[in-house]
């Protein structure tokens, strides 16, 4: 495989194409080599218009996915965010570029574990990992400027809004399978949330906000 025109033609046909124009939004994904984050047995497919598997039933956003969401987030430099689902680390490498400053947060040791050696192998400065479910965390209120949530909830966690700074931005989807919607959920100086909707979309959920089963009697 060629990687970089594998790459070139992701950016250009797959990203560019789902309207992420931002230069640089398009500059991180670029330069940050997302190969080196899949499974060894997925890398063939690494910039495919695939969602690829991580293991325990978790998955890889697609490369139009994540490029929304980073453009979404319209990130600034020195902004602290928290990353809920470190997954392979690929995110949270973009987002340590983009603003130097990232806590992740991943449930599943093994999984958590692995993005450590991938961001390590890369260099990758201003990530903090932690290992746990963030549904039981302990973040402060107003504690971060953005949080990027890789799964989706039949609502939204009203701690994830009250962790949000004024002016802060969620990204998280939202819905019932199959029919989800991706958002950015905005808090405004005075507390008030404003929703933009991003794209339709039907992910996994988040562990731990699973629906509650239905009995039919």
């Amino acid at each position: 495989m060629n990687l970089e025109q594998a790459r070139t033609n992701m950016i250009d046909q797959q990203i560019r194409s789902w309207e992420v124009l931002d230069s640089r939004v398009l500059d991180i994904l670029r330069e940050t080599p997302r190969e080196e984050f899949v499974p060894t047995r997925h890398r063939k497919i690494a910039f495919s218009d695939l969602r690829i598997p991580l293991g325990h039933s978790q998955l890889m956003m697609k490369p139009i996915e994540q490029g929304r969401l980073l453009q979404g987030l319209a990130l600034m430099d020195g902004e602290k965010v928290l990353e809920v689902g470190t997954g392979s680390g690929f995110l949270t490498a973009c987002l340590a570029k983009m603003t130097g400053n990232v806590t992740s947060i991943e449930i599943i040791e093994e999984i958590a574990e692995q993005a450590k050696a991938n961001l390590e192998a890369r260099d990758t400065e201003g990530v903090q990992l932690e290992i746990g479910d963030v549904l039981e965390a302990g973040f402060d209120d107003n504690e971060f400027d953005a949080i990027a949530v890789a799964a989706s909830v039949a609502s939204i966690p009203d701690q994830f809004v009250r962790w949000l700074r004024p002016g802060g931005r969620l990204f998280i989807v939202r819905g019932k399978s199959p029919a989800m919607e991706a958002l950015v959920v905005t808090r405004s100086d005075s507390g008030r949330l404003s929703e933009q909707s991003l794209f339709d979309t039907d992910m996994p959920r988040l562990i731990g906000a699973e629906d509650a089963p239905v009995f039919n009697f």
